[in-house]
């Protein structure tokens, strides 16, 4: 098999980026911080994302090339069909050998993760006293009704968003 990183290979577009971090799923080493999502296509991709905190723009480029690198060596070791998004932490500069055990490791245990997430876990059952909605009379510890506390579906009075009893029209003349 080849070892080029085409442009199908990488991921581009900020969306693709929100999406990857909104599935929340992650595995972390002393050197990278890998970030996973499934992409439905049948080879991994591959996102950089490296902040200012880790360097000028050199060494942020560095990390880039570096990260680039590993992946080009090691993307058929790396699970298909996965999105990763390598974050470095700070220190020195990785070994090429290093971050590439790292990278198929770390990518190994985030597309685990996304396989565990696909089984639904049950919803938690409600307190008692409390209806799902979230309107309605609160119970406090002891069983009395709270007052002050209770929830209303909407706000009243002035400055609501003209949610509320309609203010009486004014009898003057238009």
């Amino acid at each position: 098999m080849p070892l080029t990183f085409p442009q199908t290979h990488r991921m581009k577009t900020p969306a693709e980026f929100e999406r990857c971090y909104a599935r929340k799923r992650s595995a972390s080493d002393g050197l990278l911080i890998v970030y996973a999502c499934e992409n439905g296509l049948p080879h991994p991709r591959l996102g950089c994302s490296v902040s200012r905190k880790v360097g000028n723009a050199v060494v942020r480029n560095r990390y880039k090339r570096l990260f680039r690198e590993a992946f080009r060596l090691s993307q058929h070791d790396l699970p298909p069909g996965v999105d990763v998004i390598l974050i470095p932490r700070p220190g020195p500069y990785p070994e090429l050998g290093t971050l590439r055990d790292s990278l198929a490791k770390l990518a190994h245990q985030a597309a685990r993760k996304l396989g565990d997430a696909r089984r639904p876990t049950p919803p938690a059952p409600l307190p008692e006293g409390k209806r799902e909605n979230g309107i309605g009379n609160l119970q406090t510890s002891s069983g009395a009704q709270d007052a002050t506390r209770a929830v209303t579906p909407f706000p009243s009075g002035r400055g609501a968003g003209g949610v509320g009893p309609a203010r009486p029209e004014s009898g003057g003349a238009s």
